[in-house]
């Protein structure tokens, strides 16, 4: 993948796993069994994860990357058959940080929400 996508590092030899810096951010690498997955952690917040679960239903109707969450973090994975083309594992890598893009942008946006401050309602019957 490393050579299809025109990464500048090598890769060992024989490594089932990668760690890619991309644009400021670590995309992992690995292949497991027949699937390559590629995953990017996009926040450590637990509270953030209500927020972004509410978009994750409308993007898997979009793409093919899928919100997550495990040891204490929210991140974003996507797999292919790790026999794929390099034209197929290029449009996997491209597509995976355009989800990483909006995705990061969701969790800045709720950060955003926070700050906000909005004045206090009352609903009167």
């Amino acid at each position: 993948m490393a050579e299809a996508i025109g990464y500048p590092d090598r890769m060992p030899e024989g490594s089932l796993t990668a760690t890619l810096r991309v644009d400021g951010a670590e995309v992992s690498a690995t292949v497991a069994g027949e699937r390559i997955v590629l995953s990017q952690r996009l926040t450590d917040e637990a509270d953030r994860m209500p927020a972004l679960a509410g978009y994750a239903a409308g993007r898997m109707l979009r793409e093919e990357a899928v919100l997550a969450y495990g040891d204490g973090a929210a991140f974003l994975w996507q797999d292919a058959s790790a026999r794929a083309s390099d034209q197929a594992l290029v449009r996997l890598f491209e597509s995976f940080m355009d989800s990483c893009d909006w995705w990061r942008a969701r969790v800045e946006g709720t950060r955003e929400e926070e700050r906000a401050e909005f004045p206090e309602m009352m609903i009167r019957p």
